[in-house]
């Protein structure tokens, strides 16, 4: 069932679109003059970036798309397994089971060990934004799989939107996945804080936080359980931005009593 704009959202962005308007004061204002009415024909409002689909990001990094193409296909080819747990996202998705990215400890261990076994996908491609996701769900060959479990965090790499953009970004990408995937439950994992836009990722989980309904939208604050360590967090690597080993340890074991719940099975292992 499709999801309705949070009012919130809207409130946001109509004040901010009023607070741009031009207006007149002052001794040096025109005269109102009475004028005979006129049609006047106003152009509708454009989506923000974070709603379009787009292609930028397989332009500018083929490999990775590629990749992910490459474990879609064998997935495909190996019906019989299902695939019951999804993961969306942007490189810090991808690096679950990926080369390292930018050369840090990454979360393969931990994925062997928690999501392997469990007939995992991971749809993480580097540097993607919402509108990317997008197009990847058009593009990829993933309209036939069937998981039980989608597991989604996206938001990351939109430092450069306002934070109602980057929330309606992600409900762009809440609703194209629960019509994909009606019978799909859907885990919505807090932005991690970094160090290129602290408090624009937390002003947009403020937003992204209120479109879980606890009955096929659940949030999981992954934040949360990464406090500040000196100038940066715990489990995240010198960049500041990627989760080490550590932060990917911290991820599964805090999600896996609502993973498991959802899946309908006991707990899995975490250590």
């Amino acid at each position: 069932m499709r999801r309705p704009f949070p009012l919130a959202l809207i409130f946001v962005l109509c004040a901010a679109a009023a607070a741009q308007a031009p207006t007149a004061t002052g001794p040096l204002a025109a005269p109102q003059v009475p004028t005979a009415p006129a049609a006047v024909e106003v152009a509708p409002a454009a989506a923000p970036r974070t709603l379009i689909p787009s292609d930028s990001n397989e332009r500018s990094r083929p490999k990775n798309y590629a990749d992910c193409r490459a474990r879609v296909a064998e997935a495909n080819a190996h019906p019989e397994k299902h695939i019951d747990i999804l993961f969306v996202g942007d490189s810090i998705t991808e690096a679950w089971s990926g080369p390292a990215w930018g050369g840090y400890v990454h979360g393969a261990p931990v994925w062997e060990k928690v999501y392997a076994p469990r007939n995992a996908l991971n749809f993480g491609v580097g540097a993607d934004r919402t509108q990317h996701v997008l197009y990847r769900l058009d593009t990829m060959d993933v309209k036939g799989l069937t998981p039980k479990v989608i597991v989604l965090m996206i938001g990351t790499n939109n430092n450069i939107d306002t934070a109602p953009d980057i929330a309606a970004g992600v409900h762009a990408v809440l609703v194209k996945l629960e019509t994909m995937y009606p019978a799909a439950k859907i885990i919505l994992v807090s932005i991690l804080p970094n160090g290129r836009a602290t408090q624009l990722m937390a002003d947009a989980n403020a937003l992204i936080r209120p479109f879980a309904d606890e009955r096929t939208v659940f949030y999981f604050d992954l934040a949360a359980l990464l406090p500040p360590v000196g100038d940066s967090w715990l489990g995240l690597a010198p960049d500041k931005l990627h989760p080490t080993q550590v932060g990917y340890q911290i991820w599964a074991d805090g999600m896996e009593p609502l993973l498991s719940r959802l899946l309908g099975g006991a707990a899995g292992a975490t250590q």
